[in-house]
This record gives structure tokens, C-alpha cells and sequence, in this order.
């Protein structure tokens, strides 16, 4: 009779998962908390996230950028294959520091692409083998567990696997440079006074540890599959 790593009935490995998860609703926690906050604290300036949007891709020499409504809390995005900023029912039309924030933010992907950020563009082309990786990794290695641990299957559902991990990690700096760029915009082109920014800091501040949660629990996941599967742990 064989069992896999750590046994039938109890698998300690079991935490890391828990651990990614707690991370992440962690995180999601504290940037609907931070949103729900700074989206009742109302712009001095009477700007829509739409309208912020609009000025700062215009200021920033961007003429190209379609801006979006889509439908969705939190679901805003930038779009580089076709040049639009797609922008979610709490921050297209609201006036709070919140939605300035985001739709900044969402700006700041659209300067990065304008100015072949590299970090974006190897993301981008990140896209697709991740895709695959977050779909097909975990199916390859149970694939070659149930055909008696076919090493070969294992060790390139593993491999295609890191390929999603590694999209997320790429995230990371893409996501904190928009910020920066975001917070940046919003005080040169005096869209938003010192308290507002701060306020905007910490929105913003709060979405990256999502970012940084999704990664930590890609990382976690990513392990234990190296700890279950990467050796011929199989006994008889």
C-alpha cells in the first residue's frame, strides 16, 4: 500500500495552504475597509474618478486611452492590448478620494505602457504561460500522481506552475510603481491637497497588500507542491 508525502489522514503541509488564505482575506479585509473609509471623504476639487482619469492621461501627454465604465466594485483595470481604462461603478462617477486614488492608479499603468516600462511589458508577456501555468499545473502533477508517480508529469506540472508564480511576483513592482506614479500625478498637477493624499496613500497602500498576499500564497502553494511531489516520496 503507498501514500503520498505525509500520509492519508493528516498532512502538515495542509498549513501553508491556510496560511496563503488567511493571507488573503487578510488583505482583502483591509482594503475594503480602507476603500469604504476614503470613499465617504469627498474631493475638494469635485472631480469624478472619471474626470481625474481624463485629466491626468491628458497632462501626461496620453491621447490615445479610451476610458471605460464597467460594471463591478474594485474591478477597475487597465487594458494595454487595446489602450482602455476600464473604470468600476464606485469610481467612475464618485467624487471621493478613494476613487481618485484608484482611477490614478489604473493611470499609472497607462504611463507605464506609454513609456515601454519594462517591467509591464515582461509582465504582459507573462500573460499567457501563466494562464497556463494557474490552469494546467496543479491537473499535470495529480495527472502523473495518479499514473504512479511519473516523475516527468510531476516535475513539469510544477514547472508550469511557477510560471504563474512567477507572474504574480512580476506584479509586484508594477503595481507599486503605478502607485507611486499615481500619488506622484495627483500632486503635481494639484488634483488632490496634502490630507487628501494621505488619504489616497493608504488606499492605495492597502490595495498593494492584496498584490502582495496573492503572491505570498502563490509562493506558499508553490512549496508545498515541492514538498509533496518534487522527490519520489511514494512508499510500499
Amino acid at each position: 500500500m503507498g501514500y503520498y508525502g505525509y500520509g492519508y489522514y493528516f498532512d502538515p503541509t495542509y498549513f501553508l495552504v491556510l496560511i496563503g488564505a488567511v493571507l488573503c482575506i487578510w488583505a482583502q479585509a483591509r482594503v475594503s475597509s480602507t476603500y469604504n473609509r476614503y470613499s465617504r471623504v469627498l474631493s475638494r476639487t469635485g472631480m469624478t474618478g472619471a474626470q481625474a482619469a481624463q485629466r491626468i492621461l491628458q497632462l501626461s501627454g496620453i491621447y490615445d486611452v479610451r476610458i471605460e465604465h464597467v460594471g463591478g466594485k474594485l474591478t477597475d483595470h487597465y487594458d494595454p492590448v487595446n489602450k482602455v481604462l476600464r473604470l468600476s461603478d464606485t469610481v467612475y462617477g464618485s467624487t471621493s478620494v478613494a476613487a481618485i486614488g484608484v482611477a490614478a492608479h489604473e493611470c499609472g499603468h497607462a504611463v507605464q505602457h506609454d513609456k515601454g516600462y519594462a517591467p509591464l511589458q515582461f509582465r504582459s508577456a507573462l500573460v499567457p504561460v501563466a494562464n497556463i501555468g494557474s490552469k494546467a499545473g496543479i491537473p499535470l502533477i495529480l495527472l502523473g500522481a495518479l499514473l504512479g508517480m511519473n516523475q516527468t508529469l510531476i516535475h513539469i506540472g510544477i514547472w508550469v506552475f511557477a510560471l504563474a508564480v512567477l507572474f504574480q511576483l512580476v506584479t509586484l513592482p508594477v503595481e507599486f510603481n503605478a502607485s507611486g506614479r499615481a500619488l506622484a500625478m495627483l500632486g503635481d498637477y494639484g488634483m488632490l491637497d496634502r490630507d487628501e493624499t494621505k488619504g489616497c496613500r493608504k488606499v492605495l497602500q492597502a490595495a498593494a497588500l492584496t498584490y502582495v498576499a496573492a503572491a505570498a500564497s502563490a509562493i506558499l502553494q508553490l512549496l508545498r507542491l515541492v514538498l509533496l511531489f518534487g522527490g519520489n516520496r511514494r512508499r510500499d
